[in-house]
């Protein structure tokens, strides 16, 4: 059985995550896996040629995430009209039809960090928030969560905002012109983690210190929080997405009965708990299909 397995890019920890996730379910399902990535980092066009080339090669399932919202709808469609199953995972679709959705819910989980990270500022304090892409649905509601948490805490103030498009370079960039204009920074809400290093990188080259919290807990973001460079980290965990995600769709090509969607729980990594995500992903282990099946069943 030959899987298609899209993810967005090459530059993001979380992605190399969910394609290594993805080829365990394969290998021990004794499916094999074939991975489209853009060269570009969320490139919508690159995506659309993608789908197009794995269309001709005829896989019996793809596993896919959008790079954006909208714009590989009508290559959606085609895999629909090609009959081939299509399990989508991290990003929802905004149109066409799939077997099933393994991801998270933003909202819950960006709000929850966002709290943390209000708790240890005592309900006080001027806050940066680093954005993903403007066209990002997971960016979007992370964004809204943190802004919600914030307008929950009357003595927060969110003294600016950039996008760091989900990347360390850009993100360490727009945050040291922030980090230049802004006197006062006591902490950072980053939506992902990759950000949240080019975050530190920027604090540390203005040899200034500031409390930061992200989102995917990669093996980067344990480390800093290790060391202190970061306190916390949500685990939007694209490892498990990847797995649960390729585990879906050769169920399915078998004939079996698969949940409609996995929603994957909130969890807050910091540093008195952070041991047991404190492994390479290679070593980390994925969730168990029973185990996850079995605790919300199938509908």
């Amino acid at each position: 059985m030959k899987l298609a397995v899209f993810t967005k890019n090459r530059s993001n920890p979380a992605y190399a995550a969910a394609r290594l996730g993805a080829d365990r379910a394969a290998a021990r399902l004794g499916a094999r896996t074939v991975h489209y990535v853009p060269e570009e980092p969320d490139d919508a066009r690159e995506q659309n040629a993608l789908i197009e080339q794995a269309l001709t090669e005829r896989p019996d399932a793809m596993v896919l995430v959008p790079v954006h919202p909208t714009a590989v709808n009508a290559a959606i469609h085609k895999v629909n009209a090609a009959g081939i199953p299509l399990v989508s995972y991290i990003n929802r679709l905004t149109e066409g039809r799939c077997v099933s959705f393994v991801g998270s819910n933003d909202y819950p989980l960006a709000f929850k960090i966002a709290c943390y990270l209000f708790d240890r500022l005592e309900g006080k304090g001027d806050v940066v928030i680093v954005e993903g892409p403007p066209e990002s649905v997971t960016s979007i509601e992370r964004v809204r969560a943190f802004r919600d948490a914030a307008a929950a805490h009357p003595e927060i103030r969110i003294v600016a905002a950039c996008s760091g498009r989900y990347l360390l370079q850009p993100a360490r960039e727009a945050v040291a012109r922030i980090v230049e204009a802004t006197p006062r920074i006591d902490a950072i809400l980053a939506a992902n983690d990759i950000m949240a290093i080019g975050a530190i990188d920027a604090l540390r080259a203005a040899g200034r210190s500031a409390l930061l919290v992200g989102v995917n807990a990669i093996p980067e973001a344990i480390a800093a929080i290790k060391s202190g460079d970061m306190i916390a980290s949500a685990d939007f965990n694209a490892m498990n997405m990847g797995c649960l995600a390729a585990e879906c769709a050769i169920r399915h090509v078998r004939g079996e009965t698969v949940p409609r969607e996995i929603i994957l729980p909130v969890q807050i990594v910091d540093r008195a708990n952070c041991s047991l995500w404190d492994q390479p992903y290679e070593e980390r282990v994925c969730l168990n299909w029973s185990d996850v099946v079995n605790k919300r069943g199938i509908g």
